[in-house]
């Protein structure tokens, strides 16, 4: 027997690689703002710039989904599976429209621009106004099938 806390799925939506480089670079030209001061300002100009850019790329990064045998958990939020309707796999222009134009301002949306595939979940809460929820994912498929799964 499994415990309800394990998890049938669990991902981190990481920010690219190329973020990282870019935050090093940002980092870079803080420091040259600060060379005219002195080598030593620029080294903190540097630390600084580049420990501002990573702490920014880290918290786009920090966003976790996982599925437990009866639970959802996306970040801070927890909603049971049995409040959710069917899990519909978004890519390609299917995404791109539920997170622009036909969104509905009350819905949950994780979004990440890095992302360009989702999951649009139905609530079936009816005391809750949400109407569905749009998460980013990279595995669409198999966030879809472990939401559907259910004892």
């Amino acid at each position: 027997m499994t415990s309800s806390k394990a998890p049938i799925y669990d991902e981190r939506l990481t920010a690219p690689n190329t973020w990282w480089g870019i935050a090093a670079l940002f980092g870079l030209a803080v420091a040259l703002v600060f060379l005219p001061y002195g080598g030593i300002a620029a080294f903190l100009g540097l630390m600084a710039g580049a420990g501002l850019a990573g702490l920014f790329v880290s918290k786009q990064g920090s966003v976790r989904i996982r599925v437990t045998r009866d639970l959802l958990v996306v970040d801070d939020a927890r909603v049971p599976l049995a409040a959710l309707g069917e899990a519909q796999v978004l890519t390609g222009e299917d995404a791109r429209a539920w997170r622009t134009y036909k969104a509905d301002l009350r819905a949950f949306m994780v979004m990440r621009s890095y992302i360009t595939t989702a999951v649009r979940i139905e609530n079936l809460d009816p005391e809750d106004p949400t109407p569905y929820l749009y998460l980013s994912t990279r595995a669409p498929e198999r966030l879809a099938k472990a939401i559907g799964t259910r004892d």
